[in-house]
């Protein structure tokens, strides 16, 4: 029988990096990317650039549609969701508190990203709450470098 540890480092497969976006000043439009460069501050571009917990957030590929579901509306384009990831093929949430690579940086799964009142702004009533529980992790820098779209996401 697995413990829970090994359980819990355990995954059907690899990710992949399938969007970017940097948020270049506060409610502007989120700028979408084909690469970007991770420093120990977050996404170059990114108005949040700060070293710490909240440095990169993520959001899960597969949860765009449940959004969408929750939210009343055909599809979600990930600008609206103002993350600076979006990333399909594995489970986010298994990443929190797990060191894991994307292209040439290493990032550390530091805890829920929540979503922020504009939710209610951007995706009408109900907003928030369609994006309660799907709206991915936040990641500390562990070693900066170079993303791309296409990037394998794997768990170290």
């Amino acid at each position: 029988m697995l413990t829970l540890a090994q359980l819990t480092s355990r995954h059907a497969s690899d990710g992949e990096l399938v969007w970017i976006g940097v948020r270049p000043a506060r409610r502007e439009p989120v700028e979408s990317r084909r690469f970007a460069r991770i420093t120990p501050s977050g996404i170059e571009g990114d108005r949040n650039m700060r070293p710490g917990r909240r440095a990169v957030t993520l959001i899960q590929a597969e949860h765009l549609p449940v959004i969408a579901a929750l939210s009343g509306v055909a599809e979600i384009d990930p600008h609206i969701l103002r993350r600076n990831l979006v990333v399909g093929g594995i489970n986010l949430l298994a990443l929190k508190d797990r060191h894991f690579r994307i292209g040439e940086a290493v990032l550390a799964g530091t805890g829920i990203c929540a979503p922020c009142s504009r939710m209610e702004e951007l995706l009408g009533q109900g907003g928030y709450n369609a994006v309660r529980g799907h709206g991915g992790i936040t990641a500390s820098v562990v070693e900066p470098g170079l993303i791309s779209l296409g990037d394998r996401v794997s768990m170290i």
